[in-house]
């Protein structure tokens, strides 16, 4: 079922285990949620009872808070009726600290609406040791008492935790303390500014108390998640994958974004569950899909082939085979382009969320512009300052104590920073963001070896733009809002150089990460650029250093040689401070060098078993169509 509504799910999938709804934007998820949360608040009031929630925290349900909050402050939505009950908080930590649940609740949903305070119950990661019991036993009491659970919402952990109900947790299990599976301290790492700092424990709501809630609403944003999806919602209960007992709720529903449900059968390969609408997109995923089922390449295959894996219906509207492979090999064909601005010279600006993203990401293209002739400049959106580890910074202070000394150069003031870092550095509890003086040593540290990458990379540096958006300047790990102030400063450089074209940094699902909140400043500012001249330039989407755009989905790809590799390599190989290990690696062990050149010739090797020329390296990208994502 589709719908065309924007806060609408724009596929229901009823054929899994549990019913789950697909969002093209997470935007329009959080609304569909809260509205459903409020419609609950509201029905509650109407029967002049209490509303009782469930409530998680993490990312993933920010946005629903934040709508919550704007319909109390703007349709004056009353929650003076509601009693909350959220599932865990890391044991260890004080109410006031920074990764707190306990402060982030507070911070951006509590303060900000009437829930009166002596109906917000959290779990307490202070409570001594030999009282925890008791307290667990107080907190499932206090449930009781309000009258169950009306509502409970929940997200999902890449090993399938719902709470802190780790991998075999025991079905029956009420809250409790409870040890951090070490896939869930590596995720929680950059809260953390590392994975060191990770509470080894928490309290949790068990599973038993989740199941016992009259109404359960999981959601799930982005591809981390599509893999866990998939397992929850069309594999057996396992208790080696907690989130599979919700299978066993009388009404639990599953709310994910596109990207999140990009493996489920009916998301991935929907002509395996019946009729679909045979449109080049859809032969495209399928012919390309039937590739990779059968290990032959697209001239090879042949009728049988679409017959034994079930596409009756598209060789018989569009067959025969021979027709439909050569189809979506001139398709394909036409994605290579060598010269990805053309061959008459052009401005072009890559847009850099983080201070190397650049050349991880599309390094070789940018070579291939600088050596086409095009003005290539880059705007690097953040500082990246949180990214740098705290003996890179108090190298860098006594590098240039050091220096000033030796040159003669205003020692005292050196002297004094460099012993305010170190004093800092010192006594800072771990976890806790740094200082002013440290972030502005990290963040020049970020800068310096961003103008090194693109100088090897060809650029001229006064073509490098260094925009600090606002929303970044934290400190911390969690980000601001996207600003009106975010999105003057991107059009204002657009406006200034004029490119013909923009590239722009793709990895979307993730509404809380940079990625997406550089990305949608970006859109934004071509969209008041377009409505204002009646034209914007041309918009390219690359992705990261994690992964690459499935076949189907992409519409230019740059070859490389051995020789472009070598010098993306050796950009990438000016971010110093990344090098050998990153702050936040993310899952991933490799370097992201390493991760890079492997994506890179991954999608050649892609193209290659498909029967397109062989080539060494392959960047990928796919045009932004003008829509707001």
């Amino acid at each position: 079922m589709t719908e065309r509504t924007a806060d609408r799910p724009v596929m229901s999938i009823q054929s899994t285990a549990l019913p789950c709804s697909v969002f093209s934007t997470s935007e329009a998820l959080s609304r569909h949620v809260a509205e459903i949360v409020a419609a609950i608040i509201r029905e509650r009031q109407a029967q002049k009872a209490t509303a009782v929630l469930g409530l998680p925290t993490g990312s993933t349900p920010m946005g629903v808070y934040r709508e919550l909050v704007r319909m109390h402050q703007e349709e004056g939505l009353d929650l003076s009726n509601v009693i909350t009950f959220n599932l865990d908080e890391y044991y260890g930590l004080k109410h006031d600290q920074l990764q707190s649940y306990h402060r982030t609740m507070h911070e951006v949903f509590f303060q900000h609406v009437n829930i009166p305070s002596e109906n917000i119950h959290i779990p307490d990661g202070t409570i001594p040791l030999d009282e925890v019991d008791a307290y667990c036993e107080d907190f499932e009491n206090k449930i009781r008492e309000a009258g169950g659970i009306d509502l409970m919402l929940l997200g999902i952990g890449s090993n399938g935790h719902i709470g802190f109900n780790e991998p075999f947790s025991i079905r029956n299990s009420r809250t409790r303390l409870c040890t951090l599976d070490p896939i869930t301290r590596r995720g929680a790492a950059s809260d953390f500014f590392h994975e060191e700092n990770v509470p080894h424990q928490a309290i949790t709501m068990g599973i038993g108390t989740i199941l016992e809630a009259r109404k359960i609403l999981l959601m799930a944003l982005g591809q981390g998640k599509a893999s866990i999806i998939r397992e929850t919602i069309e594999g057996p209960i396992s208790n080696r994958v907690p989130a599979t007992i919700l299978q066993e709720h009388r009404d639990t529903s599953f709310f994910v974004d596109s990207a999140a449900a990009s493996k489920l059968t009916a998301f991935s390969t929907p002509w395996t569950e019946g009729q679909v609408e045979w449109d080049q997109t859809m032969i495209k995923r399928a012919v390309l899909w039937l590739c990779e089922q059968t290990g032959k390449a697209l001239l090879k295959l042949d009728d049988d082939d679409f017959r034994k894996f079930n596409l009756h219906q598209l060789l018989r509207h569009h067959g025969p085979a021979p027709s439909l492979a050569h189809r979506v090999f001139r398709w394909m064909m036409d994605t290579i382009e060598y010269h990805p601005a053309g061959k008459e010279k052009k401005k072009a600006i890559c847009f850099s969320p983080h201070p190397d993203d650049d050349v991880i990401s599309m390094g070789g293209t940018l070579i291939r512009l600088v050596d086409d002739g095009h003005e290539a400049h880059v705007a690097y959106m953040t500082s990246g300052n949180i990214a740098v580890f705290d003996h890179d910074a108090q190298r860098f202070a006594d590098f240039v104590t050091q220096y000033n000394r030796l040159f003669g150069i205003d020692q005292q003031k050196s002297a004094e920073v460099e012993q305010q870092v170190s004093e800092s550095l010192k006594t800072k509890p771990p976890g806790e963001p740094d200082i002013d003086a440290v972030l502005t040593i990290k963040g020049l540290i970020r800068r310096s070896e961003a103008i090194a990458g693109a100088l090897k990379a060809g650029c001229q540096e006064e073509h490098l733009h260094f925009l600090d958006l606002p929303f970044y300047q934290t400190g911390k790990v969690a980000k601001n809002p996207l600003g009106p102030e975010d999105v003057r400063i991107v059009k204002e450089l657009i406006l200034k150089v004029q490119p013909e074209q923009v590239y722009i940094a793709g990895d979307l699902s993730d509404p809380h990460g940079t990625h997406r909140v550089c990305a949608m400043a970006i859109f934004n500012a071509l969209l008041e650029i377009e409505a204002e001249t009646g034209s914007r330039p041309e918009a390219l989407l690359y992705r990261g250093a994690w992964q690459e755009y499935p076949l189907h989905e992409i519409e230019i790809c740059v070859p490389l040689s051995p020789t472009d590799m070598l010098k993306k390599r050796q950009a990438i190989f000016m971010h110093e401070s990344q090098k050998d290990s990153a702050l936040f690696p993310g899952t991933d062990p490799r370097e992201f060098w390493e991760r890079a050149e492997d994506r890179n010739m991954g999608t050649a090797d892609s193209y290659n078993k498909i029967g397109l020329p062989e080539y060494f390296a392959m960047e990928a990208f796919v045009r932004w169509n003008g829509q707001p994502l």
